[in-house]
């Protein structure tokens, strides 16, 4: 046994290593020494724990004694030794064909993971008691006996430490073991050992080599890191065959790597490794039709081993079960070399965890391929016969390592989720402070600006295309005039079908094609919901009914642009509308609203486009029911008098309806009314159109989308001039719309019309009261008019009523004022959060 280990171990044990004491002393399981045929009385089986046999460190000191040689890593200079930089002669050959040195973390001075601090705070494996004695029942001894054992992993760690010296030498591994995994990925007696390694074998292993995005470094480093890798080679094969314990075996090696980092020193062993293993693999899979290699087969007893390969199953499986977890925890440690040093540091608790665990990861997994690497050593020097006789022991050794390692894997994939968690909420605060600077950016076209909301990728087909029913490139986007159709997976019918005719109406009017635009939805999902098959159903519904282009699947939208979009334009859940021009600007943050009130006349829909249609319009009848009613609108021309009135308190609208026509009647004035409804409670207001229709009250909408888009129109109104900083007290427009969104939310309203123009609007008690009390204002007809004669007493009623306002502003919509002036009273209103549930009996708000 190894000198430095004397201090530590018992001499009086026998050899830690199972392959040494089945040379030298009696065959557990025949109770024959394999090499002089001497019967042995003992079984050692029946007398010694496999951990205590297999632990380098077994020892029986005193509790004190031991105390006093675990010594702190830390404490003998060894912060000096992990940030060493020693004299390597390969130094200045091999630095121009290293990873690159852009990345903070492939730096040793600057990458923690080439010199952590080894301690015991944070470090997994300095427990016993999550894997001594739980998942084996042979293992009941005192914990100091362990494998697993703290005290034993200290010592360890200690000696490991002592062998890394690094000096700045970084090598970009990662080609190294992808040639590995090949190699280990193919040996396996799963293989079929009738075929031949034909030229198209190796040319398709080539092919899969030259695919990987390091080909252009493998060959330089394979021809820098050859002889160190023969070397490790070599030694571990002596080692191995020579009887030599575990942890020896593993500080020769260590020795031969000091100068490397964590991870090029398991890489550099684990390739040594693959070249014994690959080599004793490929043989049995060729010897059987190639001469050379059933020559060299038999010196290594490889044929006899495959006859008999069923006994040997049980073995064969433990190592291959070993060998996948040695793979996975090296690809786990690659990854956090990998980790970009700008946003993750040793200042992340789980990075700094994961630092101090890596030393003993890498000791661990070496230990792990050294037990792979005597398990072929000792069948082809030993022969089948003794590979059978020691297989339960050496299965349960393999099984042991596995264990060991999982536990370490399990550990850092956990820290590894932190660190890719932090990550990505790092790289997001990143991309949402620059979304706003790529629309302050002038563009040749909107190629940069649709990749960073879609897709960047080149390889993929984002868009589905709603006319031809195929996946599309973004080229088709190019230098077109693009509306954003931003909502979730929810978007109603109504609006559906309300935007489709628009759409359609475009492309029948569009004469120039710098005069057409192109719609696409982004559907975007709450990333912190789980995607689930009725909502991909959902989904591919509402896609395959769009005329226009849409995001192939909602998953192409990254979280980050989802977060962006919500940033700046406002997005909660409510649809919108963003455009952009062929460069790719802003030209509108949500043009929904000028949809809804001026349809495709308000294309190209700018905010310019939108401040001028403003301009242009005033308070009138034909504003809140546009085209949507021709019967409305012959009333308009033939100068009628028209109320407009909803709510759905049946009993108000049979008394105003009634008292409405005996007014109209007494003044022989024309009078015509129609029902609106109300902007929620849809089925109430069903039931309210049912009962009108039966009782013939007054004219009404049949179709509640109308009444759904009559309401729209309305709240489009509102935040319209919200989004264009219009919302102040001094717009009559303004002014009158809050008050009908007002009037909705409180119960009935009425508002009385003569022709376009509108005369006055109020709350339910007043508008019921001013033709009820006809008598006692209708002297003024004559010198005064029925106009002025409604409006002055209405308007005493309702100054007298001192109602005002209040509103509701859903967290969906998005844009929501700082504050707002009641349209009543004028004075500042107050703010309040409100919880409405979504059950019509309850009160609730859904929309049509």
């Amino acid at each position: 046994m190894d000198q430095s280990l004397s201090n530590y171990t018992s001499k009086s044990l026998p050899s830690s290593n199972p392959e040494k004491r089945l040379l030298s002393g009696p065959n557990p399981l025949t109770n024959t020494n394999p090499l002089t045929g001497a019967s042995s009385a003992m079984n050692p089986l029946t007398q010694m724990n496999p951990l205590n046999q297999m632990n380098p460190m077994h020892q029986q000191l005193p509790h004190q004694q031991q105390q006093q040689q675990l010594i702190n890593p830390m404490s003998n200079q060894m912060g000096q030794q992990l940030m060493g930089t020693g004299h390597n002669p390969m130094q200045q050959q091999q630095q121009q064909f290293m990873g690159p040195k852009y990345n903070p973390m492939l730096n040793s001075t600057m990458n923690p993971m080439h010199t952590p601090m080894y301690t015991q705070t944070h470090n997994p494996m300095m427990r016993h008691d999550t894997l001594s004695g739980v998942h084996n029942p042979m293992v009941h001894q005192q914990d100091r006996n362990s494998i697993f054992s703290a005290s034993d992993d200290n010592v360890i760690m200690q000696q490991v430490f002592n062998t890394h010296l690094p000096d700045g030498t970084d090598v970009d591994i990662k080609p190294l073991v992808h040639i590995v995994e090949e190699i280990l990925r193919h040996a396996t007696i799963n293989a079929d050992p009738t075929s031949s390694a034909s030229h198209t074998d190796v040319d398709n292993l080539a092919g899969k080599l030259e695919e990987r995005p390091h080909k252009a470094n493998t060959v330089v480093i394979l021809n820098i890191l050859s002889h160190i890798i023969d070397k490790l080679a070599s030694e571990m094969a002596f080692k191995c065959i020579s009887g030599g314990d575990g942890h020896t075996t593993a500080l020769s090696l260590f020795h031969t790597v000091g100068n490397f980092h964590w991870d090029a020193k398991l890489a550099l062993i684990l390739a040594a490794f693959a070249l014994n293993y690959g080599e004793f693999w490929l043989l049995a899979q060729i010897y059987s039709s190639n001469q050379l290699a059933k020559s060299m087969a038999i010196l290594k007893q490889v044929p006899m081993i495959m006859e008999h390969s069923a006994s040997l199953k049980p073995r064969f499986d433990a190592l291959n079960k070993l060998i996948h977890s040695v793979l996975e925890l090296t690809e786990c440690i690659i990854q956090f070399k990998e980790l970009p040093g700008a946003y993750i540091s040793t200042e992340v608790p789980a990075m700094a965890r994961a630092l101090n665990t890596i030393p003993t990861a890498v000791y661990w997994n070496v230990r792990g391929i050294i037990a792979c690497a005597s398990q072929i050593s000792s069948l082809t020097s030993m022969g089948y016969e003794y590979g059978i006789a020691s297989t339960e022991l050496q299965s349960w050794e393999l099984s042991t390592l596995t264990l060991k390692i999982n536990h370490l894997l399990e550990f850092l994939k956990k820290q590894l989720e932190d660190c890719l968690r932090v990550l990505g909420d790092r790289k997001e605060i990143e991309f949402r402070n620059s979304f706003n600077q790529l629309f302050d950016t002038i563009h040749i076209d909107n190629m940069k600006i649709l990749k960073t909301l879609i897709s960047s990728r080149d390889d993929i087909l984002p868009l589905y295309d709603g006319s031809t029913k195929q996946r599309v490139s973004l080229q088709v986007l190019r230098k077109r005039n693009v509306l954003l159709l931003i909502s979730g997976l929810d978007m109603s019918r109504d609006e559906l079908s309300i935007l489709e005719q628009i759409y359609s109406e475009s492309r029948i009017q569009g004469s120039r094609m710098d005069a057409l635009y192109e719609v696409v939805w982004i559907p975007i999902v709450d990333p912190s919901i789980e995607y689930t098959d009725a909502m991909h159903r959902q989904f591919e519904e509402m896609r395959n009914s769009m005329p226009w282009y849409s995001v192939y699947h909602p998953s192409i939208i990254d979280k980050a642009v989802k977060r962006s979009i919500g940033d700046r334009w406002h997005f909660r859940s409510k649809p919108i509308l963003v455009v952009l021009d062929p460069q790719g600007r802003e030209l509108s943050p949500n043009a929904i609203h000028m949809m809804w009130i001026w349809g495709s006349n308000a294309f190209p829909f700018t905010s310019a486009r939108e401040e001028a249609l403003w301009r242009e319009e005033t308070w009138r009848l034909e504003l809140l029911v546009s085209g949507m009613d021709p019967t409305i609108l012959n009333w308009i021309r033939d100068d009628k008098y028209i109320f407009l009135y909803g709510g759905d308190d049946i009993e108000w609208i049979r008394k105003f309806t009634s008292k409405a026509r005996a007014m109209a009647t007494a003044a022989r004035i024309p009078l015509e009314m129609v029902y609106v409804g109300k902007s929620k409670k849809r089925e109430s207001v069903r039931r309210t159109i049912a009962t009108i229709n039966v009782e013939k009250l007054s004219y009404c909408w049949q179709d509640t989308t109308l009444i759904w888009f009559f309401w729209t129109r309305i709240e489009s109104m509102l935040y319209s001039k919200i989004q264009l900083k219009r919302a102040d007290d001094q717009d009559l427009i303004m002014l009158q719309i809050k008050k009908l969104l007002s009037y909705d939310k409180n119960g009935p309203w009425a508002l009385l019309c003569k022709g376009s123009q509108i005369l006055t609007n109020g709350y339910g008690s007043t508008m019921l009261q001013t033709p009820s009390d006809f008598d006692l204002w209708k002297e003024h007809i004559p010198t005064r008019g029925f106009d002025m004669s409604f409006m002055d007493y209405h308007d005493k009623l309702h100054v007298a009523a001192n109602n005002c306002s209040h509103f509701e502003f859903p967290i969906a919509a998005g844009r929501i004022p700082e504050g707002m002036r009641c349209p009543e009273c004028h004075r500042l209103m107050e703010k309040h959060i409100a919880f409405n549930c979504c059950h019509e009996q309850t009160g609730l708000i859904e929309p049509y």
